[in-house]
């Protein structure tokens, strides 16, 4: 929406203040600066407000706008005088307004830097958590304005307003005065106030994607009038999954007469239905979509899945359309899943809903799955039908123009009924978040992903997300910084999640291998060094093993304490007769089932070769703990009738405070050690399958065992276990996390730091920034801790003498020619010229070798003890955010790709993971007799860079290289600092739907 040429010419129409909402109930509403066209929605708004609310905003009886007011609440500057709206369907819900004052409470212009801030929202939309977002919004446009301070004036029977300053988490002052209470807030962000955003956003997103699961009335548009096509399946499906809503077929096709179709009620529009309608599915071709996106949102459809083809996918013009049906249906205040979607499933009883094209709903179960694609939603769901696993949510999201993967972590996060998330992801709009929310949410139950367009370097077609240029190595190492258990196929994604769901988490890496087929153990003692576990010698049963052998078996090793996990392998046995017996799966299954009921709370995985009907029986065997019941309701409640409480449990859900759930049990911390170093760790005390409500659980109560996973190969058991161990152990270590010294505060001179920083881009304002000399970053890294070891330049042997003789020998001579730059390899570098004569010799020959010296820049520096080589680096991808890397300098990194990658602020527990996470890390730590290095040294090292990068963000690009680590200390030889303006940050600010 465009000013009219009455508003201010000095400041334009600020529409990057325009947001997309999600509100605490789940619906969505847009933000946006009040222009002067809005009089007549303002007055209609106004009118709509109870006398009471008004009284509450005017202090006295004000029945009506007069014209003056109307003029002042729709004209702003948008500086001193600014207005914000919320409207669905183009209607004002809520409005904000502040004006900028001094002092004594006069209307000022800058630098005064307090506003008065004033809200109203109708009487309808209270408690849906408007203004909530509407002070976060109005907050975020004042800073960019230099105000710092919002003053209200509140009467004290106004409770609800109130609430919304106390509860925002920032800084605020309050007194009464005059009969009415004064609130100041100082509104820069605080850690209390990131939080409750945080929280509120968690809520609001779960509670979006629970309205679209767990429906009270569908509809599906589209339904065709014969047998077949898109619209008439998905019908079909839903009344095969028995979904326990109303249902209605929609077609502006159908013939006046038609009542009913294949049992339900028939209607040619949704005027017809007389009864609220909370789900669509819209399944028509794509030119007709917005026809029934409008018919939609002006009948209260609260949500939308859209099978419809034909967008993104298609291209430029596809993407268009793909937009514009986003900026459609959320101005109804409808969130969309799909378009080119595949369906949804919600298996929990209260709802049975099945409006997917999948043509068997799966069966009741604790997995929830995501999938960004249909094909792959269509495997992943026969696999895990095939082996027996229940799901309890499955979203296929097509092109995910609006609802993605970040949704289905907030939403799985709080889903009592899932205990294991399972995405499938070919793009991440938004990697800061994801990695956020996805530590939150493994932090109480396993998040397992497989990500698909790893090296094309774009996205797929329909995906019109922001490219991440980081390697793909990069990504799986900050997935695994967040607890994400990364994985490479779908297969191993089934693999995993049923171990999962299933099994409690083992408390080491220790595993006992018993069956009775030796070879068969072997394999799998094999497969567990590989994936670096530690086995114990295979027990042979032999071949002639009972399934009371079996049981006994079983029993012993979950009993004995040496051993964290049990893997049992399993070939068909000999009978009496000599013959081998196939078709005993289901006599072995109870053996081991009652094995696992009697034991502690270890897991437990089958591999097993031909035998028929044993992993059937497994998954068919009941757990023996009594089953949870499903709690999703059938119907979305409405706003009036307690909208703010979450419709999913949480401990959380019955306040808008936020804070996570905290992990299984803090376990103590474990300094890190080196590479190689086993050390025992406690149990969690709870499965895999703790939902945040089980997280509080007593520790010392073990759990119940579930289903014992089948496997067809010793490799596909072993990985999903190591990779429960993994898990388990990043899970322990979570629930104390990692903190910065307080010593580097004592140590850095931020405001140093940024006044060169700012003077350096103020002298070249390239918006592509521009790299520091050596000096100038010698300078800016000194501010922070670095020292960086000096050089001189040498272009000519006197002045190679004179830096010698500056510096004292024994000194290195080398190029910096940007193409022979840490080319040792090349003959480039000459270490430990002892003096004069040596020095004048190694010009010589650098020169005769290599080229001119204006060619190859050369510099001499002073030796440094000798250590081990590495490099440390730290850049910001627009996408990610501030990433720092580590590896060991030359061939390592650079021909094998052995770094590590850590998210910035980096921990003093990144900073020691990060240096033993690469395979080469044995060097560090005294490897064939070698002296171990000063890792502490390193560590600091690598928490004053991330400090630098985190409390700067123009500096987009450092590297050390070489650091050389010697035993007592470290030296920096070179360093390189790039300065650029920051890239803008799509996880910082008020919450918003991102607009792709």
């Amino acid at each position: 929406m465009e000013p009219t040429p009455e508003q201010s010419p000095h400041h334009a129409y600020p529409d990057h203040w325009e947001a997309d909402v999600v509100l605490r109930d789940g619906g969505t509403a847009r933000i946006r600066p009040i222009t002067t066209d809005d009089a007549e929605r303002l007055v209609s708004f106004y009118e709509q407000v109870s006398d009471e609310s008004k009284y509450y905003r005017f202090f006295a009886p004000y029945p009506r706008l007069s014209d003056r007011d109307v003029h002042r609440f729709t004209h702003h500057d948008y500086v001193d005088r600014v207005g914000l709206a919320v409207t669905i369907g183009g209607e004002f819900i809520g409005t904000v307004r502040y004006d900028r004052i001094d002092d004594t409470g006069r209307p000022a212009s800058a630098p005064a830097d307090e506003a008065e801030v004033a809200f109203l929202v109708q009487d309808a939309h209270q408690g849906r958590g408007v203004a909530s977002a509407l002070l976060e919004h109005i907050a975020a446009v004042a800073r960019e304005r230099g105000i710092r301070r919002f003053a209200a004036e509140v009467l004290p029977a106004n409770n609800k307003m109130i609430k919304v300053f106390r509860d925002g988490g920032y800084t605020q002052r309050r007194s009464f005065e005059d009969g009415s209470v004064h609130l100041t807030l100082d509104l820069e962000p605080t850690e209390k106030s990131l939080a409750v955003q945080r929280g509120r956003e968690q809520r609001a997103e779960a509670r979006s994607v629970q309205r679209l699961l767990a429906p009270g009335s569908v509809a599906v548009i589209g339904t065709g009038r014969t047998p077949g096509g898109v619209g008439r399946t998905v019908l079909r499906n839903l009344l095969a999954a028995g979904y326990t809503g109303r249902t209605y077929a929609v077609n502006r096709a159908f013939d006046e007469g038609l009542a009913t179709l294949d049992g339900v009620p028939a209607h040619r529009s949704l005027g017809e239905i007389d009864e609220q309608v909370d789900l669509a599915v819209i399944a028509v071709p794509a030119h007709r979509v917005p026809e029934a996106v409008a018919d939609c949102g002006e009948h209260g459809v609260q949500g939308l899945v859209v099978l419809s083809a034909g967008y993104a996918e298609r291209g430029a013009e596809g993407r268009e359309l793909q937009r514009e049906l986003v900026r459609q249906a959320r101005s109804y205040g409808m969130r969309i899943i799909g378009p080119n979607a595949f369906g949804i499933i919600n298996t929990a009883e209260t709802v049975r809903l099945n409006a997917s094209l999948a043509p068997e709903s799966p069966a009741c179960g604790r997995i929830g799955l995501f999938t960004q694609s249909g094909a792959i939603g269509i495997a992943l769901l026969s696999g895990l039908h095939r082996r027996g696993a229940g799901l309890s949510s499955f979203i296929s999201a097509g092109n995910r123009a609006d609802v993605s993967g970040n949704d289905f972590l907030q939403y799985s996060f709080e889903d009592p009924d899932t205990d294991v998330a399972l995405l499938y992801l070919e793009s991440l709009g938004n990697p800061r978040k994801f990695t956020r929310l996805a530590r939150r949410t493994a932090a109480v139950k396993p998040v397992v992903v497989v990500k698909g367009a790893r090296h094309s370097g774009t996205n797929p077609p329909g995906h019109a997300v922001p490219v991440s240029r980081i390697p793909d190595t990069t990504v799986s190492a900050l997935m695994r910084q967040a607890g994400v258990i990364r994985v490479d196929t779908v297969t191993e994604m089934v693999d995993a999640g049923l171990l999962l769901a299933g099994q409690p988490l083992p408390a080491g890496p220790r595993v006992a291998i018993l069956g009775n087929s030796e070879s068969l153990g072997l394999l799998t003692y094999d497969a567990c060094l590989a994936e670096g576990l530690r086995p114990r010698p295979p027990i042979d049963l032999t071949t002639a093993a009972s399934p009371q052998d079996f049981r006994d078996a079983l029993a012993e090793a979950l009993a004995d304490g040496t051993c964290d996990a049990v893997i049992v392998t399993a070939i068909p046995w000999v009978g009496e007769d000599g013959e081998a017996e196939t078709g005993d799966g289901q006599v072995l299954a109870e053996a081991l089932t009652k094995a696992v009921a009697g034991g502690s709370a270890k897991p437990v995985a089958v591999v097993h070769v031909e035998i028929g009907g044993l992993a059937e029986a497994l998954a068919a065997a009941s757990s023996t703990a009594a089953p949870r019941p499903r709690t999703a309701a059938p119907r979305a409640a409405s706003p009036e009738a307690g909208a703010d409480r979450a419709a999913v449990t949480a401990p959380e859900a019955t306040n808008d405070r936020a804070g996570t759930t905290a992990p299984a049990t803090p376990a103590a911390r474990t300094a890190p050690t080196a590479p190689g170093t086993a050390t025992a760790t406690p149990a969690l005390g709870t499965p895999a399958s703790g939902t945040p409500a089980d997280a509080t659980a007593d520790p010392e109560t073990p759990p119940r065992p579930g289903r014992i996973p089948a496997y067809p190969a010793a490799e596909r058991a072993v990985r999903a276990l190591a990779e429960a161990v993994k898990y388990a152990q990043w899970r322990r270590q979570a629930a104390v996390p990692g903190k910065i010294p307080e010593f580097l505060d004592d140590t850095i001179d931020e405001a140093g730091a940024a006044a060169l920083i700012e003077a350096q881009l103020a002298s070249a304002p390239d918006p592509r920034g521009r790299p520091l000399s050596h000096d100038e970053a010698r300078e800016l890294l000194g501010h922070y801790g670095i020292d960086v070891r000096p050089t001189l330049p040498a272009p000519d042997p006197e002045a190679a003498v004179a830096a010698a003789a500056r510096l004292g020998y024994p000194v290195a001579l080398k190029t910096t020619a940007p193409h022979l730059r840490h080319r040792a390899d090349l003959g480039g570098v000459r270490l430990d010229v002892a003096d004069e004569e040596a020095l004048r010799r190694a010009y010589g020959e650098l020169t005769d070798l290599l080229g001119k010296p204006a060619e190859l820049l050369p510099v001499v520096q002073a030796m440094a003890p000798r250590g081990v080589d590495t490099v440390v680096r730290a850049s910001i991808d627009a996408a990610a955010g501030a990433i720092l890397s580590f590896g060991l300098a030359g061939a390592p990194s650079e021909l094998l790709g052995d770094t590590a990658h850590r998210l910035v602020p980096a921990t003093d527990r990144d900073a020691a993971e990060l240096i033993r996470s690469i395979r080469a890390a044995p060097v560090l730590f005294g490897w064939r007799g070698s002296a171990p290095v000063d890792t502490a040294a390193l560590e600091e090292l690598l928490l004053r860079l991330s400090r630098l990068v985190d409390d700067h963000p123009e500096v987009v690009s450092v590297a050390l290289e070489p650091v050389v680590v010697a035993p007592q200390g470290l030296t920096v030889l070179g360093a390189s600092v790039r300065l650029a303006p920051p890239p803008a940050r799509s996880d910082v600010g008020p919450r918003r739907l991102p607009n792709y």
